[in-house]
């Protein structure tokens, strides 16, 4: 990142995309490591489990279907609930087994990807070794950090569909019409999406937080927090922009490859180019990360000092990060 500190909080949402463009284009050697090593495997197993996962539910509802229209003293009846036993069982192996490694290689992506944008703006010399030998040390800061983001986001959900059955039990006790019924509900609707965006966002920096800084779980969320403010409309539209990309991606995975309308060879071809694409936007998506978390310290006049930032990551780098009271990133307010 070669703009001044000061430059960084005028970025847009196409300056940072085309900082983040920069930053891959100059270091594509090591962060092509990176995505072999994490981000591909992370990609092979969320495009493998959404075959397989959508293979799986289309054979339980067709033996779902073919049951209900069989008598249960039909021996074809008993078979089918045992077919479907095992299919079950085998959905919810898969759908185990794939929380489990996208949990891991998520987490290690995320912890490679950061820190080397934090080499980069260091000006320190980085290779993929000691990004590697990194990741055991951040990867427990961001474990601590997804967990108290899963539970904000279970909690949130828990209210939201406590809303939803209030809402629904007024409805029903009061005679409410039905336009103002579906008005309400879908005021809820927005606003359920609105505050959804907005918790992803607080758990996206407070991610790079918790490698970048000594807080990490609900520290690096409230100082996550306090950092989005006045640019929570810039990173919306950055998010918003990837996720309409991987959107279309998933989109033709599905057609053809999932839906199978199109010969073999089309659908390994098609489902290589979805696993091409679909890795250079995580890596994209995380690179944007990094970028915004340093867009929003220069918004707030946050100086990070390039040196401050060296010690932190070679102080990690050596197994030991520094404590609070060591300050090992700069978080010294500026008066302008």
């Amino acid at each position: 990142m070669d703009r001044d500190q000061n430059e960084l909080q005028f970025l847009g949402f196409l300056g940072i995309y085309r900082e983040t463009s920069k930053i891959i284009l100059k270091w594509r050697n090591i962060f092509a490591q990176i995505t072999l090593a994490l981000i591909l495997p992370f990609c092979v197993i969320f495009l493998a489990h959404f075959l397989v996962s959508q293979l799986l539910s289309f054979k339980i509802l067709d033996h779902e279907i073919t049951r209900s229209d069989t008598w249960k003293d039909d021996p074809e009846y008993r078979d089918l609930s045992r077919k479907l036993k095992k299919e079950w069982v085998a959905f919810w192996l898969v759908r185990v087994g794939y929380f489990i490694f996208i949990f891991i290689f998520s987490l290690l992506s995320t912890a490679a990807v950061v820190y080397t944008v934090a080499c980069v703006r260091a000006a320190k010399q980085i290779s993929f070794k000691k990004i590697m030998s990194i990741l055991p040390i951040v990867w427990k800061r961001l474990m601590v950090t997804f967990f108290w983001c899963f539970a904000l986001f279970l909690v949130y959900n828990v209210v939201a569909v406590g809303l939803l059955i209030v809402w629904l039990v007024v409805v029903r006790q009061f005679s409410v019409g039905p336009a103002l019924g579906i008005a309400v509900a879908v005021i809820l609707l927005i606003l359920y999406i609105v505050g959804f965006v907005y918790i992803t966002m607080i758990w996206q920096l407070a991610s790079v937080i918790s490698v970048l800084e000594d807080a990490y779980g609900r520290k690096a969320m409230a100082k996550s927090k306090r950092l989005i403010k006045g640019k929570i409309g810039l990173s919306v539209w950055c998010f918003l922009g990837v996720l309409v990309c991987s959107v279309l991606v998933q989109a033709l995975f599905e057609f053809f490859v999932v839906l199978d309308f199109v010969p073999i060879g089309i659908r390994i071809g098609v489902g290589l180019i979805c696993l091409l694409l679909l890795s250079m936007l995580v890596l994209f998506d995380l690179v944007v990360q990094t970028v915004i978390y340093f867009v929003c310290k220069s918004y707030h006049h946050e100086n990070i000092d390039g040196s401050c930032l060296s010690d932190h990551l070679e102080g990690c780098l050596g197994g030991d990060c520094p404590s609070e009271g060591q300050k090992a990133v700069q978080l010294e307010q500026l008066q302008v």
